[in-house]
């Protein structure tokens, strides 16, 4: 029992020798640094910041679900026997994934959204996130299906299975265990491409610590925030994902 004890103890010392280090060393760093804080000129616009951060979770947690939904469907489409939809999703992800996420938002947001009358940035800065990850998403879901081997296809045909039944009970759940790593990779990429939704004038968190930064003339004190306000958004994303990624720890 005390042996089994000891394994979380001695996990915590070794997190905590390390964040000490690595404390130490920003410490360093900063006590180099020829700054005069001004803390109390940005206090009065924390909560623009806070606000800020509040738009990012939700156009952030909105655009995670319909990029899944676009992935799935767009991997699904390159594994069917219709040619033109294979191309199409083809097609789909080779241009996104080619051309930079800033280019994406000009033409869809100014040629796009103005063509069919969509006037809101905000549902637009959805779109424009779901369509970018789910290109990514689409590659990892389908290099999840492909990794299912061939022999548990057969086997589970060979028991009478539909094949939305396989997809449900064979390869789905297999599929998820083997993309859960990446897809949480491109999520929080996902959160921090975000920022990019300030050209068109959204006011998420980086949009406002600019705005913070312009009326304050604080650059650190006005960023070093918004690092933070990153970082609460990410690190619970990548703590549930090993979550899920212990869950879904079996043999196949």
């Amino acid at each position: 029992m005390s042996s089994q004890l000891s394994e979380p103890y001695k996990s915590l010392l070794s997190l905590g020798s390390v964040l000490l280090v690595l404390g130490l060393l920003f410490h360093l760093c900063f006590a180099q640094l020829d700054h005069s804080w001004n803390w109390a000129g940005v206090l009065p616009y924390w909560p623009k910041l806070l606000q800020g951060w509040w738009t990012t979770m939700g156009l952030s947690l909105a655009a995670m679900g319909l990029s899944l939904l676009v992935g799935l469907l767009a991997a699904l489409a390159r594994i069917q026997s219709f040619l033109p939809l294979r191309h199409l999703s083809l097609i789909y992800t080779e241009i996104i994934r080619g051309t930079p996420l800033l280019v994406q938002i000009l033409l869809f947001f100014y040629v796009v959204a103005d063509a069919v009358g969509l006037q809101n940035r905000y549902v637009a800065g959805v779109l424009i996130l779901s369509l970018f990850s789910g290109a990514y998403l689409a590659e990892i879901i389908r290099a999840g299906i492909g990794s299912v081997g061939e022999s548990q296809l057969e086997s589970a045909r060979a028991i009478g299975l539909s094949p939305v039944q396989i997809y449900q009970h064979v390869i789905f759940p297999q599929a998820l265990r083997h993309s859960l790593p990446a897809m949480a990779g491109q999520f929080v990429s996902l959160i921090k491409d975000s920022s990019l939704l300030s050209i068109i004038s959204i006011s998420e968190i980086t949009l406002n610590a600019q705005e913070i930064n312009s009326f304050s003339y604080s650059t650190l004190e006005s960023y070093l925030p918004l690092a933070l306000g990153y970082l609460l958004l990410t690190l619970p994303l990548t703590w549930w994902s090993r979550q899920l990624e212990k869950r879904f720890a079996y043999e196949t």
